[in-house]
């Protein structure tokens, strides 16, 4: 019996000897990471510094939830970011069986205004193209006559009814792409870093689509387009974003898909002096991030990277 008894001590204390080696470990590695984000932040706050304009910053780990944010609650002007909110609402109500992704529209010569670059080249009153399709122009060259055949599609009040259900209340669709005299009254598109970032991250994890409709939006979002969050990444590399483009204002937002370690990103600048700057800034923030999460997604806890062909050594 005594036996018996001291092997039951020794297991006992066997285990907690592991548990607490684990719990170890994951604090060595929560510390480790935490270096690796404060020098990420560093980085961001110098391209900031250096920016002859105003900036915001809402980044978040969809692994851990880790998040950096800076002026992250500052509405901006959205450009064509906002088409965004104009596609989770096309298929919402494609889910909710209020439309077909496959209804078919004729195109109509009243349809077309300035940046329609797919729009202004079909015939007006024959060619039929369906609501996907229209999205799919919408996000891949930022056709502005799609986006508005869209907007009449769902409703701009039902877009602002949904982001409502979400708490995103700073987020509004408040006119067409091109209406210069609603800008001049001040009913400008406009979201925030953080809500734009959780616009996409409960799309994301579900919580406004269905599976197939996320996966489906996702690939529409993930169409090859010029913008600034993918412009120095490696060209295999999914992600789905929207840019938006305005005088003194520059934007894009969207999620790149890192294999283990999928991140959100959305910046936005507005004053700026040179527009050209604010392209360089996001891009700068994007290839930092980019190469903390392509570390992290390939690291052990103690952080060594594994690459595909490395050997242990």
């Amino acid at each position: 019996m005594p036996g018996k008894h001291l092997f039951c001590v020794f297991l006992l204390l066997s285990a907690a000897f592991a548990q607490t080696a684990t719990v170890a470990s994951s604090t060595a590695s929560a510390e480790k990471r935490q270096v690796l984000w404060q020098k990420f932040e560093s980085t961001v706050h110098d391209v900031d510094q250096h920016l002859d304009g105003v900036m915001g910053v809402a980044i978040e780990d969809l692994t851990t939830g880790d998040h950096f944010l800076l002026h992250e609650n500052e509405a901006f002007a959205q450009a064509s970011s906002i088409k965004i909110t104009v596609l989770a609402q096309l298929y919402l109500q494609a889910q909710q069986g209020k439309l077909k992704l496959t209804d078919l529209y004729t195109v109509q010569a009243s349809d077309l205004v300035p940046d329609s670059d797919i729009m202004g080249g079909l015939t007006p009153g024959v060619t039929r193209i369906t609501l996907r399709d229209l999205a799919t122009i919408m996000v891949a060259v930022s056709d502005n006559s799609a986006t508005n055949v869209l907007i009449d599609c769902v409703g701009m009040d039902n877009v602002n009814a949904t982001l409502d259900s979400l708490g995103l209340s700073h987020t509004r669709l408040r006119r067409k792409m091109m209406d210069v005299q609603a800008a001049k009254e001040g009913r400008e598109n406009v979201s925030t870093p953080r809500e734009m970032m959780t616009l996409l991250e409960a799309i994301y994890r579900g919580k406004v689509l269905n599976p197939k409709s996320t996966a489906d939006f996702f690939k529409i979002l993930s169409t090859h387009k010029s913008s600034w969050i993918p412009r120095d990444l490696p060209a295999d590399l999914k992600i789905a974003n929207k840019p938006g483009s305005l005088e003194a204002v520059r934007n894009d937002s969207g999620i790149v898909f890192v294999e283990g370690r999928s991140y959100v990103i959305c910046m936005m600048t507005a004053f700026l002096r040179d527009e050209r700057d604010g392209e360089d800034a996001i891009s700068k923030i994007s290839l930092a991030a980019w190469r903390m999460f392509d570390r992290l997604s390939r690291a052990s806890e103690y952080g060594r990277v594994v690459s595909p062909g490395n050997g242990a050594r």
